[in-house]
């Protein structure tokens, strides 16, 4: 009999408007591809650009917060594993599952480190260098929690595996570092894309509901794009990404070639006909989808070390790493005129592909440790004392003010 997996989503899956809807359905596939029978729950209404799962034959469900008939749901469901997307979904439904199905395996898919971007969004407005006073803040405390509740976490980026088990003292059993699991970039791929000369302008991209994508926008409008356009008088930068607003739209400016281009059905497209992509990120945390798709397109990037943070490993960028505006920007500028700089850097971003985010491998090491987590559940629970620790706390408080918010609504 097929396996049964429920996941429960923060929000419905997005693979055209975010990384992290791009990682869930990576994810989703990996279990299609194991044989699991999945449904899809989640307490969010859809948008126009979720993705239509019952496609692929997965169930999608709503479900209500702080509302017993989960409990009623869960059990006549009875999965085999419970994936939690981001920590918060396991604050909300993890007492209840571990209630109403205790032999479940409890997975957590972190997406990114929300207490690290935290920290070091609240370090940049202080202007303050990022130290632990800002990495061990309240969404880290109940993070590292929740990581701590479930039986596995996936973890997407090396650089925030090291933060946890160094600085947050978490177990490495309890860890599983899982990049994004990619296709790789065939030779006949790589022929096909439109070479140097056929392609022109700068390009940026990212949702816009993100506040880090924002704010790289208004620092790119205001520190490093002048200097670009300086140098290069008839260059554009097409900014793309899903939910612009009154407050991105109003950053649009044709006289300076600074144009918001808003939501794109294909990335692919845009990203190949765009001859560099640029991401000065500020803060953030987690592995950018962006620099994926720059470099699946073969297109280079000049980017900050925030961006390039736990993606090239040992490998050359696929282009420029920059925290300097000046800097930046002649690096933009060297890329954007030097053909062979360029083709050196592009041949950079397929080695790193197919070398640090192969999908067979990834996929196949994934759900082996899922079948050896499933033999030793009872041992790993007794091993986490401080799980079951946080699990009997969580019981408590999280379980009694979700039954006082139902009764309330009643």
């Amino acid at each position: 009999m097929a396996k049964k997996l429920l996941i429960i989503g923060f929000v419905w899956p997005e693979p055209k408007s975010s990384a992290a809807g791009s990682r869930m359905m990576q994810l989703i596939n990996a279990f299609i591809n194991a044989g699991y029978t999945i449904t899809f729950a989640t307490t969010t209404s859809k948008t126009n650009n979720a993705f239509n799962l019952e496609s692929i034959g997965v169930s999608e469900v709503n479900i209500d917060l702080n509302n017993s008939s989960f409990d009623d749901f869960i059990k006549a469901l009875n999965p085999d594993i419970v994936l939690f997307d981001r920590f918060m979904t396991e604050e909300q439904f993890g007492w209840r599952v571990a209630e109403q199905c205790p032999n479940a395996i409890r997975i957590l898919d972190t997406e990114d480190l929300h207490g690290l971007r935290k920290g070091r969004q609240k370090a940049f407005k202080d202007n303050k260098p990022f130290d632990r006073s800002y990495l061990f803040n309240d969404t880290s405390i109940r993070e590292i929690a929740s990581i701590y509740r479930c039986d596995l976490s996936l973890i997407i980026s090396e650089a925030e595996m090291e933060i946890l088990i160094n600085q947050f003292k978490v177990d490495k059993s309890l860890l599983l570092y899982l990049p994004f699991m990619l296709d790789e970039i065939s030779e006949e791929i790589i022929k096909n894309l439109p070479k140097f000369s056929q392609r022109q302008h700068f390009i940026s991209i990212g949702n816009f509901l993100h506040e880090p994508n924002f704010n790289a926008v208004l620092y790119l409008k205001e520190s490093i794009w002048p200097l670009i356009r300086k140098q290069l008088p008839k260059a554009e930068l097409h900014i793309y990404g899903a939910y612009t607003s009154q407050k991105v739209n109003q950053l649009h400016d044709e006289r300076t070639g600074f144009l918001i281009k808003a939501f794109t059905e294909d990335v692919n497209l845009v990203m190949r006909q765009a001859k560099i992509c640029i991401a000065p990120l500020q803060f953030g945390a987690g592995l950018k989808g962006k620099l994926v798709d720059a470099m699946q397109n073969g297109t280079p990037c000049v980017m900050s070390t925030i961006a390039s943070e736990g993606m090239f490993g040992n490998l050359e960028s696929n282009g420029f790493v920059e925290d300097d505006p000046k800097e930046f920007a002649n690096k933009a500028i060297q890329l954007y005129q030097d053909d062979m700089l360029w083709k050196e850097k592009q041949q950079n971003g397929f080695v790193i592909i197919n070398n640090r985010f192969k999908k067979t491998e990834f996929e196949a090491k994934f759900l082996k440790v899922i079948t050896e987590t499933a033999k030793q559940l009872h041992k790993i629970r007794l091993h986490n004392f401080t799980g079951q620790m946080l699990q009997y706390h969580a019981f408590q408080s999280t379980k009694y003010m979700s039954k006082w918010i139902e009764e309330k609504n009643k």
